[in-house]
């Protein structure tokens, strides 16, 4: 029997005979719809019905997208749901998670390099406020991996960086602030991310630690947010083959993720770690789950092997079906099923939900005034001036000044939607303190004039924005240069003739791929308040404050020289 009362539910007698008399009343197809958390594509009536009554689905997860029209999806959703859903969104750096018109904070390692774990509660706070305000009742965050190998490329600045204690006092105080804005967490991904160089969304990736090391790393993490009251964790398709054999000696030489992992799920998280919450998978339709079984079997073992909520479908119809088939074979039991329905409604519980009306449990539409309130603004602008890392400046080129260095180039890295609005912003800050600001532009390459000195009188100083965003499903994040034999000016062979300055706005690792320049900035998010941050600090109007959370030098020392 699962403990209804205990930790992380902590359930009055009110509440279990609810989860006891809800779990009897539902029928198998209404059990199995349970188990499902889809993404959710559209917001009218006719699609959300599919969802609610031929699916009976547990939860639900959109993208960010309008405040307002999100939020009346998801009170059209609460309100027609026969049992309160549980509505997730990836509240990882702000309100912008789940609303396009939320306040991005800022990435969780931009709150890291402030060195103050108070920067992780605030963090939380407007996280899921905002979120709460659009009806959002699960986070999935925080993410608390850790940043060990700079080749991983999904990690990253997702982390509060590569120190374990660190980390865990971040997610404590994230953990904090969402439970005050009665928001369920899913600290992400167990077994742990963040040790080799590959990402679990096209691949199994490993987490390759000895049993020993990971209890005093990513062990601890997990044990003490679980002490903390943790409802829920994600799990990733991420493997331990260390707990994997020391759980099962006879355990197959393959990678197994912990999603379909009993050995992970039930031996270590469950038994070992104590932990009595809610564990939902990740994407199921990352590859890293879907190349380890086939997809029929997969579905419901999932769920046997212990996972208690399944996110995302390749299909929702062909995925029931397959958890259907599974119950009826025998590869799902009833016991399994039972106890993971019980605790999804345990789960709803603790939030309080079923004492609401359905009509209540999505606030008015006029709680988001919330979003983009001046206190979060404010609090988003210090945590940035707080940030900003001056990693190296060996050429003594800070403060900047107009009058010594006044033609630009301005050059932006990466390619990502986010690139216009970052470079339009930069510009602009530039232009406002007297410099004259010319773009590189790629077109230009075929025509361009390869004489230095004629680049010499061209430019004073050169800008490089690295702007390479985290993204699922690349295999790296480092730098390209569109070059030919090392001619045209955005590869930088020009760093003994002009001065050149590198602000990474997202990757900290970039020096990796430019040791040659001098002067080197990580501000680690892209957002306004950053831009604007950074451009303080280049003026000498505010001194550089931020501590790195991560070796920025990669463990090459003469990246510092």
């Amino acid at each position: 029997m699962i403990d209804l009362k205990a930790k992380p539910f902590y359930l009055d007698d009110e509440a279990v005979s609810w989860v006891r008399r809800t779990l009897e009343g539902l029928g198998d197809e209404e059990k199995l719809g349970q188990l499902f958390v889809p993404i959710g594509y559209a917001g009218v009536p006719a699609y959300l019905d599919n969802f609610i009554h031929r699916f009976h689905i547990g939860g639900i997860m959109y993208r960010c997208g309008d405040a307002a029209e999100m939020q009346r999806t998801h009170r059209y959703l609460q309100e027609h749901s026969p049992i309160p859903l549980l509505i997730g969104a990836n509240l990882e750096e702000g309100g912008t998670g789940i609303a396009t018109d939320g306040t991005c904070f800022g990435k969780q390692m931009q709150a890291a390099a402030t060195g103050d774990p108070e920067s992780a509660y605030r963090l939380g706070k407007i996280s899921c406020a905002e979120g709460h305000a659009v009806g959002c009742n699960w986070a999935f965050a925080p993410v608390v991996d850790i940043d060990r190998n700079w080749r991983n490329p999904i990690t990253n600045v997702r982390t509060y960086g590569s120190d374990p204690d660190f980390v865990l006092e971040s997610g404590k105080r994230y953990l904090k602030a969402a439970k005050e804005e009665k928001v369920l967490v899913a600290v992400k991904h167990f077994p742990g991310d963040g040790c080799d160089e590959v990402d679990q969304h096209i691949l199994t990736s490993v987490n390759d630690l000895s049993c020993e090391d990971w209890d005093a790393s990513y062990g601890k993490i997990y044990r003490g947010l679980i002490e903390e009251g943790a409802q829920t964790v994600m799990v990733g398709h991420i493997a331990q083959p260390a707990y994997q054999r020391r759980f099962n000696p006879r355990h197959p030489d393959k990678l197994v993720p912990a999603s379909l992992s009993p050995e992970l799920l039930q031996g270590l998280l469950r038994e070992r770690l104590g932990f009595n919450g809610l564990i939902v998978t990740d994407s199921t339709c990352m590859v890293g789950f879907s190349c380890a079984m086939e997809r029929r079997r997969a579905v419901p073992y999932a769920i046997e092997a212990g996972c208690d909520m399944f996110l995302f479908n390749k299909d929702l119809e062909e995925d029931f079906n397959y958890m259907r088939q599974g119950l009826e074979s025998g590869l799902l039991s009833r016991q399994r099923l039972d106890e993971a329905v019980t605790r999804i409604l345990a789960a709803k519980a603790s939030l309080g939900l079923h004492r609401q009306a359905a009509a209540e449990i999505v606030p008015p539409p006029e709680a988001l005034e919330l979003l983009r309130c001046k206190i979060h603004r404010d609090w988003a602008a210090e945590c940035a001036h707080r940030a900003v890392t001056l990693v190296k400046d060996t050429q003594g080129l800070l403060p900047l000044d107009p009058a010594k260095t006044p033609k630009v180039l301005l050059e932006i890295l990466g390619d990502f939607p986010s690139n216009q609005r970052v470079l339009d912003s930069f510009e602009v800050l530039l232009t406002r303190e007297g410099f004259q600001v010319e773009r590189y532009v790629p077109e230009q390459f075929e025509t361009a004039d390869f004489r230095v000195e004629r680049f010499k009188e061209q430019y004073d100083l050169v800008i490089y924005l690295g702007n390479v965003e985290n993204a699922s499903n690349k295999v790296t994040n480092r730098l390209s240069w569109f070059t030919f034999w090392g001619n045209g000016n955005n590869v930088p062979w020009f760093v003994e003739e002009r001065p050149v300055l590198f602000i990474s706005l997202a990757n900290p690792y970039h020096l990796i791929d430019v040791p040659m320049i001098k002067t080197y900035i990580n501000a680690y998010s892209n957002h306004d308040a950053m831009l604007e941050a950074v451009m303080e600090k280049l003026m000498g109007r505010s001194p550089f404050t931020g501590k790195s959370p991560v070796d920025p030098f990669c463990g090459k020392p003469w990246l510092a020289w």
